[in-house]
């Protein structure tokens, strides 16, 4: 044994990040998935030394326990990933859902929106679609702009999806490149499935803008389990112009 540590012949060392479980297919990388192993030969390359670094990235392929992890297992978008015979499921938390909406280039920020940012939604509304009876509005229709949902989060990209690519920044492991035709035509974004009735309200009735945050302005983590004001498919009953105004009160500006 050389005096490097424990390692034979000696030499330097670094902590590495393996796979504390196995990791399958598909699947969005925890905290939980991951663990460090310490006094591993430099001439180990293409490693992570932070688990911090992992989170949220996509397993390419399957991982066993105990592996070490390299770049080149892991892409940004699970749109790169291979299916293959794994499962094809995306990395939703428990009790949220997928929905995709639609974007371009002015109402989806000229196309920087990409794979794990989070953003927010503006909706116009003209308030006739508010009125009821004998309270129709009188005089110059008005317009209410109103920001309706924040930190939604990004999961998916529609077929064109510039800027996005694996995670060592090369190819992915079958083979392909990133693709790179122009602005997306698509979002798929996270949400619980009462607020994806708001969403299909807002999608119908009203111009929608979409707003890119500040990385700094993200949530700390994805969710990780249920919304506690709508924790399954089942609590979602429907949405009209009135439950719309209750919970944004567009009319009371």
């Amino acid at each position: 044994m050389g005096g490097g540590g424990g390692v034979i012949g000696g030499g330097p060392t670094q902590t590495v990040v393996v796979a504390k479980q196995p990791i399958p297919l598909r699947h969005q990388i925890t905290k939980d998935d991951l663990d460090t192993l310490k006094a591993v030969s430099t001439n180990v390359t293409n490693v992570y030394s932070n688990p911090s670094d992992l989170v949220g990235l996509i397993a390419e392929i399957q991982i066993s326990r105990g592996a070490v992890i390299t770049k080149d297992m892991l892409a940004k978008d699970i749109g790169l990933v291979p299916a293959g015979s794994g499962p094809a499921y995306l990395p939703l938390a428990k009790g949220y859902i997928a929905m995709t909406i639609p974007t371009g280039e002015q109402q989806g920020v000229a196309g920087h929106i990409t794979l794990g940012d989070y953003i927010t939604v503006i909706a116009s509304a003209s308030l006739t679609i508010f009125a009821t009876g004998k309270s129709q509005p009188t005089g110059p229709p008005k317009v209410v702009s109103k920001t309706v949902f924040t930190n939604v989060r990004i999961i998916g990209l529609g077929p064109a999806t510039s800027n996005v690519q694996p995670a060592s920044g090369a190819t992915t492991v079958g083979g392909a490149q990133p693709s790179n035709g122009g602005v997306t035509s698509s979002l798929t974004i996270e949400l619980t499935q009462c607020d994806a009735e708001y969403f299909v309200w807002f999608l119908q009735n009203t111009q929608l803008r979409y707003t890119l945050e500040s990385v700094n302005d993200y949530l700390a983590s994805p969710p990780t389990g249920p919304d506690a004001t709508c924790p399954t498919v089942d609590a979602a009953h429907g949405v009209s112009q009135q439950e719309v105004e209750a919970r944004y009160h567009f009319t009371s500006l």
